[in-house]
C-alpha cells in the first residue's frame, strides 16, 4: 500500500512538472519590434583618409650630414628662402678653401704666362693651357660654392612651419624629411578609394567625414579632384576632399569617408540589423511569427532600403536573434509597442 502511495505521488509530480513545463514553453516570446519608415537611403563609397593643409612641402636632406642647426619654430610663420637648419659643412668648406687656393696660384700662373707669351718667350700652346688650368678652377669653385647651399635647409614657400622632425647631433639621411612648412588653411582631406569602387566617384559629390577625435561628430565635404593613376600595388586611388575652411579638424587626423554616390528620396527603410541575408521575421496579428524575404536597395551603415515584401503598418523584429524562426508565438517587449505608432524606432 505504502509503494502504491509513493508511486501515485510520483505521477502526480510528474504530471505537475510536464504541465508546467508546458505552460512555460506555450508562453510568447518576448521580442523587440520596430516599424519600417520612410526617410532617404544613401549609397556609398568608403574610404579613409588624412587631413593636410592644400599648400604644403617637405624639407629634406639631400646629403648624409649631422644635423647642427634646427630652428625652434614649429607653429611660426616662414617666408620663402629663410633658413631653418643647418648640417655640417665643415669638411665641405675646407674643400671650398683648397680649391680657392688652387684657383689663386692658377691665375697667377696664367698671368706669368700673359707676360712670357707677350715677350715671346713662351708657346702661345703653354699660355693656353694655363688659360684652361685656371678656367677649370674656376669652374670648380663655383661648383663648390653652390654645393654649400645644399648643407642650409630653407624654407620652400611662404607658410608655417606645421612640424619638425630631427634632432641636433643626428645623422640625417638623404630624402629624409626635416620639417613639415605649409599653410595652415584651407585644408582638404586627401583619401584612398578602391579601385573596384573608383568608377561611382565623381567630382562635386557630396561626402561625410567621421574622425576619431570627434566621435559624436560629423563634418560635410565635397569631392574636389580625383588622381587619374591609381597605386598598382594599393589598388587605389587618390580623392581630395575640400571642405569649409572653419572647421575643428587638424593637420594630420585620421578620418572615415563616406562619398555618397546615390541618393533615393521618400523611400522605405527598415534597420539593418533586423535582416539575417534578404529575410526578416514580422510579429503578425495572431501573435505568431512569420518570415518575409524582401527585396532589398541600398545598403546602408544602419539601415536597408525595402522595395517589395513590407508595408509600413507591419510589425518587424530587430534586432534578428538566433533560435527565432517562423511560426514561434512572441509579443511585443513591454513598452515596445503602447499604442498604433509605438515601436518606430527604426527612424
Amino acid at each position: 500500500m505504502r509503494r502504491l502511495l509513493t508511486l501515485l505521488l510520483l505521477v502526480l509530480a510528474g504530471s505537475g512538472a510536464y504541465a508546467a513545463y508546458h505552460v512555460w514553453s506555450s508562453r510568447p516570446l518576448e521580442v523587440t519590434i520596430v516599424r519600417p519608415h520612410m526617410g532617404s537611403a544613401a549609397d556609398v563609397v568608403y574610404a579613409t583618409g588624412v587631413v593636410e593643409p592644400v599648400r604644403w612641402a617637405k624639407v629634406t636632406s639631400v646629403l648624409r650630414e649631422r644635423i647642427v642647426e634646427l630652428c625652434s619654430c614649429e607653429g611660426e610663420a616662414v617666408e620663402a628662402g629663410e633658413v631653418i637648419g643647418r648640417l655640417d659643412s665643415s669638411a665641405a668648406r675646407a674643400t671650398l678653401a683648397e680649391l680657392e687656393a688652387r684657383a689663386q696660384l692658377s691665375e697667377q700662373e696664367l698671368e706669368r704666362a700673359a707676360g712670357l707669351l707677350e715677350r715671346r718667350v713662351t708657346s702661345r700652346s703653354a699660355f693656353d693651357k694655363a688659360e684652361n688650368d685656371h678656367s677649370r678652377n674656376i669652374a670648380l669653385v663655383a661648383a663648390q660654392r653652390a654645393r654649400l647651399g645644399d648643407y642650409e635647409l630653407r624654407a620652400p614657400m611662404d607658410g608655417q612651419v606645421l612640424r619638425r622632425d630631427g634632432e641636433v647631433g643626428e645623422v640625417a639621411e638623404p630624402g629624409s624629411v626635416l620639417f613639415w612648412v605649409g599653410q595652415a588653411r584651407p585644408l582638404q582631406i586627401v583619401a584612398d578609394v578602391n579601385e573596384e569602387d573608383i568608377p561611382l566617384v565623381r567630382t562635386g559629390q557630396e561626402t561625410v567625414v567621421r574622425a576619431d577625435a570627434f566621435p559624436q561628430a560629423t563634418f560635410d565635404a565635397r569631392v574636389d579632384r580625383i588622381t587619374p593613376k591609381g597605386d598598382p600595388v594599393l589598388k587605389t586611388y587618390r580623392v581630395y576632399l575640400a571642405f569649409p575652411q572653419e572647421t575643428p579638424l587638424m593637420i594630420g587626423m585620421t578620418s572615415d569617408v563616406n562619398i555618397v554616390v546615390r541618393e533615393v528620396p521618400e523611400t522605405m527603410l527598415v534597420p539593418l540589423a533586423a535582416l539575417d541575408g534578404d529575410k526578416v521575421l514580422v510579429l503578425g496579428a495572431d501573435g505568431m511569427l512569420e518570415e518575409r524575404v524582401l527585396e532589398v536597395g541600398i545598403r546602408g551603415v544602419d539601415e536597408v532600403e525595402v522595395l517589395s515584401g513590407l508595408t509600413l503598418d507591419e510589425r518587424v523584429v530587430s534586432p534578428w536573434a538566433e533560435g527565432l524562426a517562423a511560426g514561434m508565438r512572441a509579443r511585443p517587449a513591454a513598452g515596445d509597442e503602447a499604442g498604433d505608432d509605438a515601436g518606430r524606432t527604426g527612424g
